[in-house]
């Protein structure tokens, strides 16, 4: 720990530390400590008549004190909430030896200090639910100052709420913001209520793996490493589409994946380069049943994450009530844009690009053409949650064409608040026209097109076994809890998201 400056305070800490080791006491005991309740249980529980709860051990963080000769309060912290603790000086030390109250928890224990009490529940003369201790426990010195968030006169003081800071050092934000918890326990809860649905539905839960020699399953640019031993590169995923796919080939009828996936591409309020995204396959259904399927599922997830489908998300009233719009792509298009881009080529396309405002790049073939179209006319309109369907079979090259229409595709995109929440097809399952779309694809790279896909021949191979008519859905599950817990930005449902590295950051500021 040579050359780091240390703060006043910091110091006092590691000085009251040392003197807490020649008293004989250890700042950092064994683990085991015989908590028994919480707080929030003891507030559930504690009944004044019956004089219940008198026998409790507690454990937490100091969050504040007030010294008051031989007696003081304190207010100590666990993961369910806050209570207050009474701590008397001839309870703690009972007999000669007061050195436990006098030195140590007047002068050597700090705010931020993780203590251990035995001791009883009851009320006090203000009416305040409190533990009186009879036996005080240091658990763990804390070393650093935390920022304690004050109110006086209902004004806020000293609060954590520089975004850097808070998503950076999480642990000091969940300590100081403990309402961020809440947050991360919805989304264990959107997880579980998920998996649950596809339980029931008869669908098995799988792993596919994450190091790949060919990034398929999205367009997408891939990160990139190398396996020494086979000495090959190998790719972080950017999607589990394909292997998925493989295991309907191989019998299963219904199988999901919560799945870490990687894109190399740029960060913003909504994407994060290491998200995680749940992809489940069903044989033997097509996009209309996915479409379904998904509307009773979010509207199940919003009962039990929220109690209720009419969530407020930013400055938008959303209701995940179905049924929801079901809305061609190329009818949206004419709607939020004016104009009728259906049987255009290349060409055109780009030209009605230009007419329109739109930048695009050189690189971009038709269905990326129509995408940003789309994207910049279109998506922020759709607010409640809408269905766009029907892409043109340049924009999906793994979807099924279109039973009643072979320039289209059975897809849709679900779309809420303007953001994409979930990507489904009717999959195709005709090796020769998946060979041939790898094909459109490779020819999109060679053009300078890096996030078109790589032809993978054995997804081919696999296909020419034969997969069953199926229906897919990829499902951003950061997107989703962020609509569910009415967050703006990705990062507030992240516990560590990816951020530009501390040196790096103070040397752009300099």
């Amino acid at each position: 720990m040579n050359n780091i400056e240390f703060s006043e305070q910091e110091l006092q800490r590691r000085e009251s530390l040392k003197q807490i080791r020649e008293l004989g006491i250890e700042p950092y005991p064994a683990p085991l400590y015989p908590v028994n309740i919480s707080t929030k249980q003891i507030a559930e529980q504690y009944d004044p008549e019956k004089q219940n709860l008198q026998d409790v051990c507690i454990a937490g963080r100091i969050m504040s004190r007030r010294i008051m000769g031989a007696a003081s309060f304190m207010e100590l912290q666990d993961e369910s909430g806050r209570i207050q603790v009474y701590v008397k000086r001839d309870e703690i030390c009972p007999g000669e030896d007061k050195t436990m109250y006098n030195t140590v928890f007047k002068k050597l224990l700090d705010i931020g200090d993780i203590i251990g009490i035995k001791g009883f529940a009851f009320i006090t003369q203000t009416g305040q639910l409190s533990i009186h201790a009879k036996e005080l426990t240091l658990l763990s010195k804390s070393l650093r100052v935390l920022p304690i968030v004050k109110e006086a006169d209902g004004i806020v003081h000293d609060a954590f709420t520089d975004p850097e800071l808070r998503y950076r050092q999480r642990y000091v934000d969940l300590i100081v913001n403990p309402q961020v918890k809440d947050t991360f326990i919805k989304r264990a809860k959107i997880i579980a209520t998920m998996r649950q649905y596809f339980n029931e539905a008869g669908c098995l839960e799988v792993e596919t793996p994450i190091l790949q020699s060919i990034p398929g399953g999205a367009t997408a640019r891939p990160f990139i490493t190398h396996h020494n031993a086979l000495d090959i590169p190998l790719y972080l995923r950017i999607a589990n589409e394909l292997y998925l796919k493989r295991l309907i080939v191989g019998g299963y009828n219904g199988v999901y994946e919560f799945a870490k996936d990687f894109r190399n591409e740029g960060m913003d309020k909504t994407h994060n380069p290491e998200f995680t995204c749940m992809e489940i396959y069903v044989a033997y259904k097509d996009y209309n049943w996915m479409m379904g399927f998904v509307e009773k599922m979010l509207e199940k997830i919003s009962l039990e994450v929220n109690g209720t489908t009419e969530l407020t998300i930013g400055e938008h009233k959303v209701n995940f009530k179905p049924p929801y719009r079901r809305l061609p792509i190329l009818d949206a298009i004419k709607e939020y844009a004016g104009v009728d881009v259906s049987g255009m080529d290349e060409a055109q396309l780009r030209e009605t690009c230009k007419k329109l405002n739109v930048e695009v790049e050189p690189s971009m073939g038709k269905g990326k053409l129509i995408d940003a179209i789309f994207g910049e006319y279109a998506e922020d309109k759709l607010i409640d949650p809408t269905f766009i369907i029907d892409y043109p079979v340049e924009m999906s090259p793994l979807t099924k064409r279109h039973r009643s229409n072979p320039e289209l595709t059975e897809r849709f995109e679900l779309f809420v608040c303007g953001k994409e929440l979930a990507n489904a097809y009717s999959e195709l399952n005709d090796p020769i026209d998946q060979f041939e779309r790898f094909q459109e694809q490779a020819r999109l790279k060679s053009n300078g097109d890096d996030e078109a896909m790589f032809i993978d021949m054995d997804f081919v191979r696999a296909l020419e076994y034969g997969m069953p008519p199926t229906s897919g859905l990829g499902m951003g599950i950061d997107r989703l809890t962020m609509f569910m817990t009415g967050q703006m930005n990705i990062q507030d449902v992240l516990f560590f998201p990816q951020m530009k590295p501390e040196k790096a950051l103070k040397k752009d500021e300099d």
